[in-house]
């Protein structure tokens, strides 16, 4: 493990420590102190519902904390461990560090919205290429603790990709054992390679997504195992940096929308929790509106919205964008809390546009996988309708880098695509690059 040191002195901490409480009954656990308090599963011990980690509210204002967050000594912490006691006690935190991704425009980019100014948040750029990592240094933290306590034999999670490569590369800074549960033949091979790499134990479950995240419970439940997925509380604490740090990165000005892709809704419930918290504690003013995207053909949460949640809707998960192939969203009670709190959008887009949209990032020179940018072809499809204003602000969060799906991009850029971009194969002459110059 690489610890990133004692936390800076110049963080407001809470005071007290923070405690768990149950989404569905409400009672409280301690998060830290008893190891029994918050099973390696995750959920609660009364009745079985998800746990959240309840901060305690820092003595002091909003500018106050917002000044805090901006020290040399916080800054010096690194994108999630940053915000300190606003995420994890520890003061060991495994990281590499994580974070501190960058907020861009593009000229190009907005036009292909159709908006004036488009800010993409670019989480592709953590150290394993996707957002997972600022939850997983807060989960494998914890696990750790845990460790030393003798109540984890492992950590494990299930994934389409991203968390795998996350979970293996953490465990193996941490010294953890780690099992990685994957649905076979639907993962992107740049996710494999890196779970491989890492060194992880990669299972490859003869199921989809849906199947290997109940086996990964089940061993949570049984084995001793430490789950890391977004149903675990302190996932989402490292996930809901991604918004407060947006929102740092422009000064606490909140935009008029936040826009994310939505696969099994732990960065929408994480969005949720992040907006509701800055708000409570005055860091900003208002709350902007959540614009979640979801693949056509993995859209249940989309379908939801459209009948105002009145039920759950599961599907069987088809789409090119692999790591939101989720038919039964795994954070849905809080996701749609979220929803409901900022006033926000659920939409679904066609693989097609979802490509093109990737296409159009990746021309801009910043890149990202297809997942990344349902977000982009979200904005896109609610400008069209009207939903959103030529002059909204808008920030549209990339989750993960052009590398983890190569076989996608090449593919793609081997169709009759009007955005494709075939390599040409050329005779070793003059005359043919000034061909290919001529025509350009």
């Amino acid at each position: 493990m690489t610890p990133a040191g004692e936390m800076p002195l110049g963080m407001l901490p809470f005071g007290e420590t923070p405690f768990a409480a149950c989404d569905d009954c409400g009672a409280r656990r301690d998060a830290i102190g008893d190891v029994n308090a918050v099973p390696n599963h995750a959920t609660c011990v009364a009745c079985g519902g998800l746990l959240a980690i309840v901060p305690q509210r820092p003595g002091c204002t909003g500018r106050e904390l917002a000044d805090s967050l901006d020290t040399a000594a916080a800054r010096a912490a690194g994108g999630v461990w940053r915000f300190g006691a606003l995420v994890h006690p520890s003061r060991t935190p495994v990281s590499w560090p994580e974070g501190d991704t960058p907020l861009v425009t593009s000229p190009a980019l907005s036009a292909f919205a159709g908006l004036d100014n488009l800010s993409l948040k670019h989480e592709g750029m953590n150290p394993t290429g996707s957002f997972k990592d600022r939850g997983m240094t807060v989960a494998i933290t914890d696990a750790v603790a845990r460790r030393a306590r003798g109540s984890v034999r492992a950590v494990a999670c299930a994934s389409t990709g991203n968390t795998a490569a996350s979970l293996a590369a953490y465990a193996a800074r941490a010294g953890l054992p780690a099992l990685v549960f994957v649905p076979a033949g639907n993962v992107a091979s740049g996710k494999l390679a890196q779970a491989t790499a890492y060194g992880a134990r990669t299972l490859l479950v003869r199921a989809d997504f849906d199947a290997c995240l109940a086996l990964a419970r089940e061993a949570s439940h049984s084995l001793g195992v430490y789950l890391a997925n977004s149903v675990n509380p302190w996932r989402l604490e490292g996930q809901k940096t991604i918004a407060w740090e947006l929102l740092a990165q422009r000064d606490w000005r909140a935009p008029d929308w936040i826009a994310l892709p939505g696969g099994a809704l732990g960065n929408t419930s994480a969005f949720g929790k992040a907006l509701s918290e800055a708000r409570a504690l005055g860091l900003i003013d208002r709350v902007p509106r959540l614009l979640v995207v979801q693949a056509a053909g993995a859209a249940p949460f989309a379908a939801a919205f459209a009948n105002g949640f009145r039920e759950r809707v599961t599907v069987r998960a088809e789409t090119v964008a692999t790591a939101i192939r989720i038919g039964a969203p795994a954070s849905w009670d809080r996701a749609v809390r979220a929803i409901r709190d900022t006033n926000g959008v659920v939409l679904a887009v066609d693989d097609a546009a979802i490509l093109d949209a990737k296409a159009a990032v990746d021309a801009a020179g910043i890149g990202c996988e297809p997942a990344s940018a349902a977000s982009v072809a979200g904005v896109r499809a609610a400008r069209a309708r009207g939903l959103i204003a030529a002059d909204d602000s808008v920030v549209a969060v990339l989750t993960g880098h052009l590398l983890k799906d190569p076989d996608t991009v090449m593919a793609y850029h081997a169709g009759g695509s009007a955005r494709a971009n075939a390599p040409i194969a050329i005779e070793p002459t003059i005359a043919a690059v000034d061909a290919i110059l001529s025509s350009l």
